[in-house]
C-alpha cells in the first residue's frame, strides 16, 4: 500500500487508494514524523526540503479534518521556517501520535496550543486506554462565505455548546460541493453535514479522488443552487447513507420541504435564525443512531434489585459468586454478565420470538441501517437464518436454483422445506482446490432449461453465496435483473454471512443484496427502464431461442417485476457482535403475504430461551457501524491491501508464499475490466471503477488466500503451525492455501506480526534446504509438486437417482432431496461399501448405481461432494481417494460410503 494520498496522485491512481481513503492520513503524518527525526539529528537542507513538500501535501488533506487545526499546523510550519528542528520534532510527534491513537477523540488536552513533550508513540495508546469522555464527532459545513469568515463560523458553532450536551463535535468548513464529497470520503469522523445554500459546485483544484465516484454526481450539468444542494445531498447519501444532513436556506423553505427530494435532509432551517436549534438537531441525529433500544434496556434491567423465581439459576449470579467451586467464573466474567441474564420476557426485556417493545425497535433500527424494509435478529447463527428463510418461502415440490458449493445450511433447508434443489456449478479453481462463484450464464441456462420443460412456474428462488468463503463477490444487481427478465417474481436469497461489513464501503455496497435491491428499485421506476425493455422486446421478438437469450444482457419488464430480496448476515463475522449473532434482512414487495409463514419459520428454529447478550451485541454492533463503520471498514481494507503488498513484494517471503490476486482467483472471462491486482500501480481510476461496477465477479479485498504449497505445507498443517507456534489464528484452508481475513478488529501491528512470522518460516525453510543433502531437497520438491501440481479434479454434481426425480428422462437436474434424506433413516435400505473396495469399480461399470444416502462434506474444501439421492460417479470416487484431510462430515472411513439400496417395488422413478 502506498503511503501517498489521493490528493498528490496524478489522474492515474490505485484502486487500493479508492478503497481505503480514510486510512491514508496516519501514514502521511508518520512519514512527516520520520523525516522530523532525521532532521533533528542532521539538520540537512534536503530533509528540510522534503518536510516542506510533505507539509504542503498535508495541507490538501488536513483541511478536511478538525484536528490538529489551522493554528497547530501554522505553528509546525513556523518551526520549519525558523529552523527549529527540535521544536518541530516535538510538535510533529505530538500531532502524529495523537492522530494515530485518536487521543483527540477522548482527551481535550490534545487540542492545547501549549508546547510540550509527548510520550513515545509506543507508550501513548496504553496511557490513554482507560480515559473516558463524551463521544466525539465532526460536522462538515458547506458554506458560500469567503474563507476569511470560516474561523468565525467555527467559533459560532462552538459557541452554542452546553455543558449538558451528551456528545461533542468540532466543525470542519469547506466551500464547494466537490470538497464536501472529498471531506466525507477522507474523514470518517464526520457524523453530520450542514449545507448553507449558495455554495459553489466545483473546487478550484482538480481532485482525482472524486473520479471514482463520478457516477453519483455530475458537476458539469448542475443547474441552480437548489439543484446543486439536492444533488449534493443525494450524492452524500449514496456514499455514506448513515449521514445526517441539514439544510440552511434563505428561500421559501416551506415549499422546499414539501418536495420529495427533501427526504435527504433531516431538517431544513431558514438560514441561521436558530443556531441553537441546529446544534440540538445535530446532537439529536447522532443520539438517534447512538441509542440501542435493547442494550439500553438490558443495562437498566441489570441495575434493578430483582428476585428470580424462574428456571435460570445463573441469573443475578448468586449461585456463582457464593460458590466455593465456581466463583472464579464470576471473577473472570464480572457481575454484569449475570445481572443481565433472565429467562423472563417480562419486565421490559421483550421477546425475540414475538417482539413488541425494545427488540422490535432495535430490529427496525437495524433494518434502516442496512437499507432493508425489515430485519430479524437470530441468536443461533446464519445457519439458522438461512433455514428460516428457506422454510418460510419454499413449500414441498418448489424448485430452488442453488449453488452446489454453498453452506450446508442451504442444503438442509431444502430437506426441511421439501424443496427440490436444482444444483448449479461454480467455476472451479483446481490449482487451489476450491470453487469460485456460479457464472450468470449457468444460472440462466438452468432457468431456461426449466422453462423449456414447463417447470418454470415451480421455480421460486435463486439461492447464492455472496461473497463466497474465498471472497468471490457477485454483480448482484445484474444477476437479479437478468433472472427477473426470465421470471419476474423470483425470490433471491443472498447468503452474505461474510460480507455484512460491505454496506459501509461506498464502492462495495453496490455489490451487496440490499445495496443492489435499493438501486434496482430506484432504476425500475425510471422511464429508461421501460424504454430498455421495449427496445429489447422489439430486438428479440416473441420467440427468441435460448442461445440468443444466453448471449443477451437481459433487462426485466418493470411492469411485471416483483422484487423480493432476502439477505442473511453473520454479524459476528465482520462486526462487533458475539458469536452466533446473525440477522435476516428483507426487501420484499410481497412480504405482507408471507409474513405469517416467516414468523412460523422463526418459531420453528429460534430458541425460546435466546441469549440476551447476543441480542444486545447485535444492537450495539449496529450502533457502532452507523457511527464509525465507514472508518473501521476502510481500515480493514487498508490492512488487507498492505498485507497483499508486503507478502508479494518481499524477496524471501514470496519464494514460498503468495497472496493470490484477482487474476489468479477469477478467470479472465469474468473480469471484463482486466483488473489483475488491487496493488497494481498501473491501474487507472477508470479501470478501478469499471471493475467494481461491471465485472461479473469481484474479489473481496479483505479475504486473502495465502498460497503455502510452495513452502511444502498443506493448508491444515500450515494453519496449525501458525496457531500452535506463533499465536496466529485462522479457520479456512484448502489443500495448498490458508485464508487470511482482515476485519474491523485488525491493526497495523497485526501486519507486522504476520510478516515477521512468515519471514521466520521462510528463513527456516531456506536453511533446511541449504543444510540438508540432495535426498532432503528431492523430498521437499516432491512434496511441493504434490501440493501445487498433482491436484485432484474437482467433481461436479452428477444428478439425482431416477427414483428421486419427477420425470427421470427430463433434461433437468432437480430432485427430491428430502425423500432421499429420510429414506436413509431406514437402515435396512442402506448399505456400506469401503472406499477402496473393488466392488465400487464393478458397480460403476455395470450397476446398480451408487446412490449416496447422506451429505458427504470434506473440510477442506467444505462443500458437499455428495448429497442424499445423488448418483456417485468415478470422478467423485477419485476425488475422495485423493483426499488427505482428516475431517469429512458424513463419511465413516471404517464403514465406507453409505449408500441407498434399490428396494424392489418401492424405489420406482
Amino acid at each position: 500500500m502506498t503511503s501517498s494520498t489521493p490528493c498528490d496522485q496524478p489522474v492515474r491512481s490505485l484502486i487500493s487508494t479508492t478503497l481505503a481513503t480514510p486510512a491514508l492520513r496516519a501514514d502521511r503524518w508518520l512519514l512527516v514524523l520520520d523525516l522530523a527525526r532525521k532532521w533533528s539529528t542532521t539538520n540537512a537542507a534536503d530533509i528540510k526540503k522534503s518536510l516542506s513538500s510533505s507539509l504542503e501535501k498535508l495541507d490538501e488533506v488536513e483541511r478536511f479534518f478538525a484536528y490538529p487545526g489551522a493554528q497547530l499546523l501554522e505553528r509546525l510550519k513556523s518551526c520549519l521556517s525558523d529552523d527549529d528542528n527540535k521544536a518541530f520534532l516535538r510538535l510533529a510527534q505530538r500531532i502524529s501520535t495523537t492522530i494515530v491513537s485518536r487521543k483527540y477523540h477522548r482527551d481535550a488536552s490534545a487540542w492545547n496550543m501549549d508546547d510540550h513533550d509527548d510520550e513515545p508513540l509506543n507508550r501513548l495508546p496504553q496511557a490513554i486506554t482507560h480515559l473516558k469522555s463524551t463521544p466525539y464527532f465532526e460536522v462538515l459545513s458547506v458554506v458560500p462565505h469567503a474563507r476569511s469568515r470560516w474561523p468565525l463560523i467555527q467559533e459560532e458553532a462552538r459557541g452554542v455548546r452546553r455543558a449538558e450536551d451528551d456528545f461533542i463535535y468540532q466543525p470542519v468548513i469547506v466551500g464547494n460541493a466537490q470538497d464536501a464529497l472529498t471531506g466525507i470520503l477522507l474523514n470518517p469522523d464526520i457524523g453530520a453535514v450542514v449545507l448553507y445554500e449558495g455554495f459553489t459546485a466545483q473546487s478550484l483544484t482538480e481532485n482525482p479522488l472524486l473520479a471514482a465516484f463520478q457516477s453519483v454526481i455530475d458537476f458539469s450539468t448542475i443547474g441552480d443552487d437548489e439543484t446543486l444542494v439536492l444533488q449534493l445531498a443525494q450524492a452524500i447519501k449514496k456514499i455514506r447513507p448513515e449521514m445526517d444532513i441539514y439544510l440552511l436556506s434563505d428561500r421559501n423553505i416551506e415549499t422546499l420541504a414539501g418536495k420529495p427530494e427533501s427526504r435527504f435532509f433531516n431538517r431544513i432551517f431558514y438560514q441561521m435564525e436558530e443556531p441553537l436549534e441546529l446544534h440540538l438537531s445535530i446532537l439529536e441525529g447522532i443520539r438517534n443512531r447512538y441509542k440501542t433500544p435493547f442494550f439500553d434496556n438490558l443495562k437498566r434491567y441489570a441495575q434493578r434489585p430483582i428476585a428470580t423465581f424462574h428456571a435460570l439459576p445463573i441469573a443475578r449470579g448468586k449461585s456463582v459468586f457464593t460458590s466455593n467451586w465456581i466463583s472464579d467464573m464470576g471473577e473472570f466474567y464480572g457481575p454484569n454478565l449475570f445481572l443481565a441474564e433472565s429467562s423472563a420476557t417480562t419486565g421490559g426485556l421483550d421477546s425475540l420470538l414475538e417482539p413488541t417493545g425494545n427488540i422490535k425497535d432495535a430490529q427496525a433500527m437495524a433494518a434502516q441501517a442496512f437499507g432493508a424494509d425489515h430485519a430479524f435478529f437470530v441468536t443461533n447463527g446464519t445457519s439458522t437464518s438461512n433455514k428460516m428463510v428457506l422454510q418460510a418461502l419454499l413449500a414441498p415440490g418448489d424448485i430452488v436454483i442453488l449453488d452446489r458449493n454453498c453452506h450446508k445450511s442451504h442444503h438442509y433447508g431444502c430437506v426441511l422445506a421439501g424443496a427440490q434443489p436444482y444444483y448449479v456449478e461454480a467455476f472451479p479453481l483446481v490449482e487451489y482446490s476450491m470453487y469460485g462463484g456460479v457464472p450468470l450464464r449457468t444460472i440462466k441456462q438452468a432457468l431456461l432449461a426449466l422453462k423449456a420443460h414447463g417447470d418454470l412456474a415451480r421455480v421460486k428462488m435463486v439461492d447464492l453465496t455472496n461473497c463466497t468463503f474465498d471472497g468471490h463477490v457477485y454483480d448482484t444487481r445484474r444477476v437479479m435483473e437478468e433472472c427477473l427478465a426470465i421470471k419476474p417474481d423470483l425470490i433471491f436469497l443472498w447468503d452474505e454471512a461474510w460480507f455484512g461489513f460491505a454496506h459501509w464501503s461506498p464502492l462495495l455496497r453496490q455489490r451487496t443484496a440490499m445495496g443492489a435491491a435499493a438501486a434496482l428499485t430506484e432504476a425500475l421506476t425510471r422511464p429508461e427502464a421501460q424504454q430498455a425493455w421495449d427496445k429489447q422486446a422489439s430486438t428479440l421478438g416473441n420467440t427468441p431461442d435460448d442461445e440468443t437469450l444466453l448471449n443477451t444482457r437481459l433487462v426485466p419488464d418493470p411492469r411485471a417485476v416483483r422484487l423480493r430480496v432476502y439477505q442473511t448476515n453473520s454479524v459476528h463475522k465482520s462486526m462487533s457482535a458475539l458469536r452466533q449473532g446473525s440477522i435476516v434482512l428483507v426487501k420484499d414487495v410481497d412480504f405482507e403475504h408471507v409474513e405469517s409463514q416467516f414468523h412460523e419459520a422463526v418459531f420453528t428454529h429460534a430458541s425460546t430461551s435466546p441469549n440476551l447478550q447476543i441480542i444486545a451485541s447485535l444492537d450495539v454492533a449496529r450502533r457502532q457501524m452507523q457511527l464509525e463503520g465507514y472508518g473501521l471498514v476502510s481500515n480493514a481494507l487498508q490492512i488487507a491491501l498492505e498485507i497483499r503488498k508486503q507478502v508479494n513484494s518481499h524477496k524471501l517471503i514470496s519464494k514460498y508464499f503468495r497472496v493470490l490476486n484477482s487474476a489468479e482467483m477469477i478467470p479472465g472471462a469474468f473480469r471484463q475490466s482486466g483488473l489483475t491486482d488491487y496493488n497494481d500501480p498501473s491501474i487507472s481510476w477508470d479501470k478501478a471503477l469499471q471493475s467494481i461496477k461491471t465485472d461479473e465477479f469481484l474479489l473481496d479485498p479483505t479475504r486473502m488466500t495465502l498460497s503455502c504449497g510452495a513452502a511444502g505445507f498443506d493448508g491444515t498443517t500450515f494453519k496449525n503451525i501458525l496457531a500452535d507456534k506463533f499465536n496466529i489464528q485462522l479457520n479456512k484452508t484448502s489443500r495448498n492455501s490458508v485464508l487470511l481475513q482482515s476485519n474491523i478488529n485488525n491493526t497495523r501491528s497485526d501486519i507486522a506480526l504476520l510478516i515477521r512470522v512468515l519471514v521466520d518460516i521462510a528463513t527456516d525453510i531456506d536453511k533446511k534446504i541449504a543444510d540438508n543433502d540432495e535426498e532432503y531437497q528431492k523430498t521437499f520438491e516432491n512434496r511441493v509438486h504434490a501440493l501445487v501440481d498433482d491436484l485432484p479434479e474437482l467433481p461436479n454434481f452428477s444428478h439425482f437417482d431416477d427414483r428421486y426425480r419427477d420425470q427421470p428422462k427430463a433434461p433437468t437436474l432437480h430432485g427430491d432431496i428430502r425423500r432421499a434424506f429420510y429414506d436413509a433413516y431406514n437402515e435396512a435400505e442402506c448399505e456400506y461399501i469401503p472406499l477402496d473396495s473393488p466392488e465400487i469399480a464393478k458397480r460403476l461399470q455395470s450397476g446398480p448405481a451408487l446412490v449416496s444416502a447422506n451429505f458427504v462434506i470434506p473440510y477442506p474444501p467444505g462443500f458437499p461432494i455428495m448429497v442424499p439421492g445423488q448418483v456417485i460417479t468415478q470422478g467423485i470416487v477419485d476425488f475422495m481417494r485423493k483426499l488427505d484431510v482428516k475431517e469429512i462430515h458424513g463419511f465413516n472411513k471404517a464403514l465406507g460410503l453409505k449408500l441407498l439400496k434399490r428396494v424392489p417395488g418401492k424405489n420406482k422413478g
